[in-house]
């Protein structure tokens, strides 16, 4: 089963991209589709002992890499993060026209085979091939049908994080020549090596470099507004709402686990990291006046919200990061979906030219404040368990970081209410006189993601359900 996860996206690529077809949209959410029901057949599966769905073939059997995949309840979540949102992406990618389409939707296939292997992988190598394999595609993705100064922005992105992939791949390899025999890249062989301080502290540095460069976390966030803004918006939601997960669950199922030794000296600083970029990215996004901007800094900060509460290393931090994960996901690329329906309706991105749309569009701007609510978590919607989770978690293991991470609550409330009142209430202008309501397949995508915010705000149990044995059950195998 695990296998299908890569198999079908990666052919129905293939096809896109060698036989460049007739229909392209229509391939690409037909195998978007089939993952998603892949999915939902694995909700069914037992997690309670341990890996399930498991496929593992012998791959240079010689230097002990295998191609093994499985999952468990964390994995799960980032399945249904990943195999839910394609669609959706794809979806809301009909409204454009694309130069050479074939090329573009076999690329986010591409990326969507890779995703869901960095997930599933249990091969330390295996893991960084997926890892640097989603690289790829979405920087073709940005690079070709991006805005202006795409080419420098891009190149930029590429750099950050395929410079930081490589210390991840120099500690891996450490990890690897370490285990006894002929050595092994099998993730239960990795994690029982027993490191010294010293290399301990390399090995979490490495691994750290390259999640908080995905993610991404102050200070090595620089790349990332400029690539959100310059990207199409199909690319800002595949960057925002999945593959900046890749760092996160990095950091629950690989950094922490292979190098628990070196926790107690470098996970303050990181930890302060996280909190201080909330602080931070918080403070730059009330100042914008670009709503596309304004969502790029405030990913940031919901990012290293999540951050800190896994480095917290608790039942509340790891399982709130889990579910923020999603739901973050989730909101983020609503957020962005809106962006792009404001910029093609009214041709800006200003704050300062827009205002009154709720006259002509109601339905716009109820769908929109309900994603804005989420955002800000409020109660019964799906962003609150998981904050709540994730302050209590930081708040268990430092207070006063824990008071500075919920500073989230108060700056967030401050840039979106701002931002939503600038957009949807005051003075009509000229531009926003005639603003078009949603059409059918607009509504169709932010009704999904909307009903996504009350359905997981009133039933949260139903995802920290599904995770909770398997977050005790690596707490208890890696205890700080």
């Amino acid at each position: 089963m695990s296998l299908i996860f890569i198999l079908i996206p990666f052919i129905a690529s293939a096809i896109l991209l060698l036989l460049r077809p007739g229909g392209s949209r229509s391939i690409a959410l037909f195998a978007a589709l089939a993952n998603l029901a892949a999915t939902a057949y694995c909700l069914c599966c037992d997690y309670s002992q341990g890996m399930n769905c498991t496929y593992s073939v012998p791959w240079v059997a010689s230097a002990g890499i295998s191609f093994s995949l499985g999952m468990d309840g964390i994995t799960l979540i980032m399945l249904v993060l990943t195999n839910l949102l394609t669609p959706l992406i794809i979806v809301s990618s009909w409204g454009r026209r694309f130069d050479n389409e074939p090329r573009y939707y076999g690329l986010l296939l591409l990326m969507l085979g890779a995703l869901n292997g960095v997930f599933l992988a249990q091969d330390g190598l295996l893991f960084y091939v997926f890892y640097e394999l989603a690289l790829i595609p979405i920087y073709f993705i940005c690079a070709i049908w991006g805005g202006q100064d795409r080419i420098r922005v891009t190149l930029k992105f590429f750099i950050y994080t395929f410079v930081g992939s490589l210390f991840m791949l120099v500690a891996l390899l450490w990890v690897y020549l370490q285990t006894p025999g002929n050595h092994s890249f099998a993730w239960a062989d990795l994690v029982a090596v027993q490191l010294s301080p010293a290399a301990a502290n390399w090995v979490l540095l490495g691994f750290f470099l390259a999640f908080a460069v995905k993610m991404p976390v102050f200070p090595l966030h620089t790349w990332q507004p400029d690539t959100y803004v310059t990207s199409p918006t199909g690319g800002t939601m595949l960057l925002s709402g999945i593959m900046l997960k890749m760092g996160a669950y990095g950091m629950i199922r690989w950094m922490i686990p292979l190098a628990p030794e070196a926790m107690h000296i470098l996970n303050p600083i990181f930890i302060s990291l996280a909190v201080f970029g909330i602080i931070y990215a918080s403070i730059i996004a009330v100042k914008q006046s670009d709503i596309k901007r304004l969502v790029a800094y405030s990913s940031i900060a919901h990012v290293g919200l999540i951050a800190a509460g896994i480095l917290a290393w608790n039942k509340a931090g790891v399982q709130g990061g889990i579910i923020q994960m999603l739901n973050h996901g989730i909101n983020v690329v609503g957020l962005f979906f809106i962006v792009d329906l404001l910029e093609r309706r009214l041709g800006t991105r200003s704050l300062a030219d827009m205002g009154g749309i709720a006259k002509s569009a109601p339905k716009f701007a109820a769908l929109f404040m309900i994603i804005v609510l989420g955002s800000l978590a409020v109660p019964l919607t799906n962003g609150f368990p998981g904050e709540f989770l994730l302050l209590n978690g930081i708040w268990n293991y430092n207070f006063w970081l824990g008071v500075l991470a919920g500073l989230t609550i108060i700056f967030g409330a401050v840039y979106m209410l701002r931002a939503y009142g600038l957009v949807v209430f005051g003075e009509t202008k000229t531009e926003t006189a005639n603003f078009e309501d949603v059409n059918s397949r607009e509504f169709l995508v932010l009704g999904i993601i909307a009903g996504l915010v009350l359905v997981l705000g009133f039933f949260p149990q139903s995802v920290l359900g599904l995770t909770e044995e398997s977050v005790e059950r690596i707490l208890r195998a890696v205890q700080l």
